[in-house]
């Protein structure tokens, strides 16, 4: 076997990357990392270069794992920024770091891919010798899992990494044949919130359209890049992640993964929501929006996802990082785990402990969260 690190996507055949995984997951695509390399959203220059890593034996690929070396923490959704300068405090270089994680993207899922009728443990501990002889070669200060799935985690375990506990909200459907059978485990007052919530959008004027695929015309995809980033800019000041190629890529090589909600109001579309899916889970991406409207982000981004999920009879809906208004909504409280190796045997150790400490809060944050859940009491 042999370990090859790739600054480019399009070092690994397309075909042989993506006939590996017998998940549909849509993040892990070679198509998905191509678009955000492609685009200029993934490049040296915005501090999210490639260094993907190839398992081979001869031309067989039996592995990969999605890598970059990251010269900032932003993008990630695990805030590690307290580590950063604790390091350069001490004199210490943090970055570049080793980073295993969808850019941009907080949706647990698989971080790596092995062919499946190879000796898995194998190859797994081939795959981690060689990240670990590739963070010695380039002397870096650490490596960073984010969001495994629930499989992978317990590899993360095996291998002694550094937990990080988070939490996210998350829908969950239970055979709902519509939105109002949801609405039914509400209590009363949270019923009624919700639905004079979604009246008044419509009171507003405002229709929301859903489209998927071939359905999302290419002036759709336009007034996506252009709500996206005014978005951006009115919370941060700044341009949001993904450069204007970015979507039109997406529409060209990921269309079957993809609904669009849109925003109309006087027949002109004023905000919309990107989301991709797969056989089982929605997960809501992207927002933006040309002008304010009461309560519209919350319908566009949340309700519609719940409504689409049933309709679809998928099992669960992940609308992003953050956002404790999801809670009320139905959304509840999971938590989510990334993994870390420190290289310094001393900042590994301080690390440790202040893990130690905010797992324990966290913890009670995510029981007390749920104690706010909508739902009528059992």
């Amino acid at each position: 076997m042999q370990a090859h690190f790739i600054d480019s996507i399009h070092q690994v055949n397309a075909e042989q990357w993506d006939t590996l995984s017998e998940s549909d997951y849509p993040f892990l695509r070679h198509a998905f990392f191509a678009a955000l390399e492609d685009s200029g959203s993934t490049t040296e220059a915005t501090g999210w270069q490639p260094h993907h890593l190839l398992i081979r034996q001869g031309d067989e690929l039996l592995g990969f794992m999605p890598l970059f070396l990251k010269t900032h923490s932003y993008g990630e959704y695990v805030f590690d920024w307290g580590w950063a300068d604790a390091y350069h405090r001490h004199g210490h270089e943090y970055y570049p770091k080793l980073l295993n994680a969808i850019p941009f993207t907080p949706a647990t899922g698989e971080r790596w891919v092995i062919k499946q009728d190879v000796d898995q443990h194998a190859i797994q501990a081939f795959l981690f010798d060689a990240i670990q002889l590739e963070s010695e070669r380039l002397s870096l200060s650490s490596q960073h899992f984010l969001f495994p799935n629930e499989l992978q985690a317990n590899r993360f375990e095996q291998q002694g990494f550094l937990k990080r506990v988070g939490c996210q909200y998350h829908w969950f459907n239970q055979n709902f044949g519509n939105f109002d059978d949801f609405l039914a485990t509400f209590n009363s007052r949270k019923r009624k919130s919700v639905k004079k919530e979604r009246r008044a959008v419509q009171e507003q004027g405002v229709e929301l359209i859903v489209k998927e695929g071939a359905e999302i015309t290419e002036q759709d995809w336009q007034n996506f890049y252009i709500f996206y980033h005014l978005t951006y800019f009115k919370r941060s000041g700044r341009e949001g992640y993904l450069k204007e190629p970015f979507f039109p890529l997406l529409a060209k090589t990921m269309s079957g993964c993809i609904v669009m909600v849109c925003a109309q109001k006087n027949n002109e579309t004023v905000a919309a929501a990107l989301y991709f899916r797969d056989s089982e889970t929605l997960y809501g991406r992207y927002w933006g929006c040309k002008e304010e409207f009461d309560l519209l982000h919350f319908e566009a981004c949340y309700y519609q996802g719940i409504e689409y999920a049933i309709t679809h009879k998928l099992k669960r809906f992940d609308p992003g990082a953050q956002g404790e208004h999801k809670i009320q909504r139905g959304f509840h409280p999971t938590q989510t785990c990334s993994y870390h190796y420190i290289s310094d045997s001393q900042f590994r150790d301080a690390i440790a402990r202040f893990l130690t400490a905010e797992t324990k809060d966290m913890q009670h944050y995510q029981e007390a969260a749920k104690t706010r859940l909508p739902f009528k009491q059992e």
